[in-house]
């Protein structure tokens, strides 16, 4: 296993290579794990010895987003700064050429769902659940992480997790689309996640690439237009006058 602080590869054999997620306890999304993270799948989206990329996280929690605590003390350049992680961070995601596995074995919430979202195929687990708290913390959605749910979530299933901040369980995610496959436990998680990547891996790549470069290329450009017009840096910072107050009161209910 290669370690590049919080982030490990795995090899699977047959050019399988799984990417877990490290950062103790539940992968609270920082900028430079983030933009750490961007990195490392932009570079085993070139690697020719990589056919499928499956993410997956050892903890409990797959990923909870933002940690609230340390988030709403944030200054304005921390707050540009975790906003061009989740922009740059999940369009690598996205933009991936290569198959990318999800593999989900507890909570994706807020920014935690992009990696899920931002993946080809997604395998859950029956105690995973998911959710996009944002409306909760009293924060809106940086340009990446909005159009990468514009294009992956139908307009009810938007409305429904966007406008509510309220999780849902994996049978309603899979109902609703966004999580194709779920498990009953560990063991069968990773069987399933592997199973799928090897499908995928079989696949002829170049093909793979430009398709799903055809899929999602509108919604690329989308993101790096609004990106370079300064959407990583949005005037006044990314939080409101109620931010701070609503991150504290979802700290406050545990």
């Amino acid at each position: 296993m290669a370690e590049e602080d919080t982030l490990s590869i795995r090899e699977h054999g047959d050019g399988i290579v799984e990417l877990q997620l490290g950062r103790s306890p539940v992968n609270a999304l920082s900028a430079e794990f983030l933009m750490e993270f961007g990195t490392l799948i932009t570079r085993l989206g070139t690697d020719d010895a990589v056919r499928a990329i499956i993410i997956s996280s050892p903890f409990k929690v797959f990923s909870a987003g933002l940690d609230l605590k340390e988030a709403q003390d944030f200054d304005l350049d921390q707050q540009h700064a975790i906003v061009r992680g989740l922009n740059e961070g999940f369009l690598a995601l996205y933009a991936c050429p290569k198959p990318v596995v999800a593999c989900v074995g507890g909570a994706a919430i807020a920014g935690g769902l992009f990696f899920v979202l931002a993946s080809d195929r997604r395998v859950a687990m029956t105690k995973s659940s998911f959710g996009l708290a944002e409306v909760r913390v009293g924060a809106d959605f940086p340009v990446g992480p909005l159009e990468i749910a514009k294009a992956t979530l139908d307009a009810d299933t938007l409305r429904r997790l966007m406008l509510t901040g309220q999780p849902i369980g994996p049978i309603a995610a899979r109902n609703f689309g966004f999580i194709d496959i779920v498990a009953e436990d560990r063991e069968d998680l990773m069987g399933y996640s592997l199973a799928e990547a090897r499908k995928l891996a079989e696949l002829p790549s170049i093909a793979y690439a430009s398709i799903k470069q055809q899929l999602r290329g509108d919604t690329i450009a989308r993101i790096r237009a609004a990106i370079e017009a300064g959407g990583n840096a949005p005037e006044g910072g990314w939080f409101n006058s109620q931010t701070k107050a609503a991150m504290q009161s979802m700290i406050d209910r545990g």
